[in-house]
C-alpha cells in the first residue's frame, strides 16, 4: 500500500525548479499595495492604541507593517519553519523599549495579516514525543514560544491564486512523507521510513538528488517545520531513532483532503489486488 502512495504521488516530485526571488518581490509588492499603505483607522478598529506607550498611530502602524513584513518574508525564505516570538519581539522592542508593547503589536499583526492577507499567524504548541522516558529531541527549531502562519484561504481559490506549482514537488513529498509515517501508526523508524522511500529511487546518501538535492536534508526540513518529530529510544538492539507525525503533520491528517486522498489510493489498491 505504502508503494502505490509513492508511485501515486511520483509524477508530483519532478517538476522544474525556482528560486525565492521571484516570489519575495510579489509579496513585497502586495504587501506595499494593501499593507503598509493602509492605515490603522481603515484596516482595523482597537480598543488599545499606542498612545498609552507615548507612540503615535502613525509610529504604531509602522511596527505593524514592519513585523507583517518580516513574517511574510521570514516564512518564505525559511520554507514555513516556525518563528521564534523573540525574533518579532526585538523587532518591536530595538526602538520602543516597552514591556507591554510586543503584545500589542503582535495582535494588531495578527489581526492584519487574517484581514488582508487571509493568514493565520498562531502560536505552535509543541507535542511531546509518544516516548516519555527519554529526553525530547532538540533537533527541532520549534518552541512553547515560536509562529507560524497557514492560509485562511478557500482551497480552489489558493490553488488558483496564491499556491506556486514550482513547488508542487515539496507539497507532493511533503505528502508521502506524512502518509507513510501516518499509515504506520503516526510513528516509524527512521530504516522503515527510508526503505519506503527507497522505493521512489530516494537515499539518505543522495546529496545530489537532480529535485530534492541533499535528501536526508529535505526529510530534515520537514522536522523543522515540525510536520515530522523525532524521538530516540534505547531497546535490546540498542538505540533505536523514530519518526512521529509532529503538530503541523497531526493537523495535516485531519483535514478532510488528506483522508480524501488517503481514501482514494486505498480503494485504488484495494480494487488493484482484486483484479490482480
Amino acid at each position: 500500500m505504502l508503494l502505490f502512495i509513492l508511485r501515486t504521488l511520483r509524477n508530483r516530485a519532478f517538476p522544474s525548479s525556482s528560486t525565492e526571488k521571484e516570489r519575495l518581490i510579489e509579496l513585497s509588492t502586495v504587501f506595499t499595495l494593501f499593507g503598509a499603505t493602509v492605515s490603522s483607522s481603515q484596516m482595523e478598529t482597537s480598543e488599545v492604541n499606542f498612545s498609552q506607550f507615548g507612540i503615535s498611530e502613525e509610529e504604531g502602524d509602522k511596527l505593524v507593517a514592519e513585523v507583517i513584513r518580516y513574517v511574510l518574508f521570514k516564512t518564505h525564505q525559511n520554507s514555513g519553519c516556525p518563528m521564534k516570538r523573540d525574533e518579532l519581539t526585538q523587532l518591536i522592542t530595538k526602538n520602543y523599549p516597552h514591556r507591554s508593547l510586543p503584545a500589542i503589536v503582535l495582535n494588531k499583526a495578527t489581526t492584519k495579516l487574517s484581514s488582508i492577507f487571509g493568514y493565520d499567524m498562531k502560536e505552535l504548541q509543541r507535542s511531546r514525543p509518544s516516548s516519555t522516558n527519554q529526553p525530547r529531541s532538540s533537533q527541532s527549531s520549534a518552541d512553547p514560544k515560536s509562529y507560524i502562519i497557514t492560509s485562511q484561504l478557500n482551497p480552489e481559490v489558493y490553488r488558483k491564486h496564491v499556491e506556486d506549482t514550482r513547488k508542487s514537488h515539496l507539497t507532493g513529498f511533503t505528502f508521502v512523507v506524512i502518509g507513510i509515517v501516518y499509515l504506520a501508526g503516526g510513528k516509524i523508524t527512521e530504516e522503515s521510513l527510508w526503505q519506503h522511500l527507497g522505493r521512489l529511487g530516494l537515499s539518505r546518501e543522495d546529496e545530489r538528488h537532480t529535485v530534492f538535492g541533499n535528501t536526508k536534508q529535505a526529510v530534515e526540513t520537514l522536522v523543522q517545520q515540525r510536520y515530522l518529530q523525532k524521538d530516540k529510544t534505547n531497546g535490546p538492539e540498542g538505540l533505536t531513532l523514530y519518526y512521529e507525525l509532529a503538530e503541523r503533520g497531526l493537523q495535516a491528517t485531519t483535514s478532510s483532503s488528506f483522508k480524501e486522498s488517503i481514501s482514494q489510493i486505498v480503494t485504488s489498491e484495494a480494487t488493484a489486488i482484486e483484479l490482480d
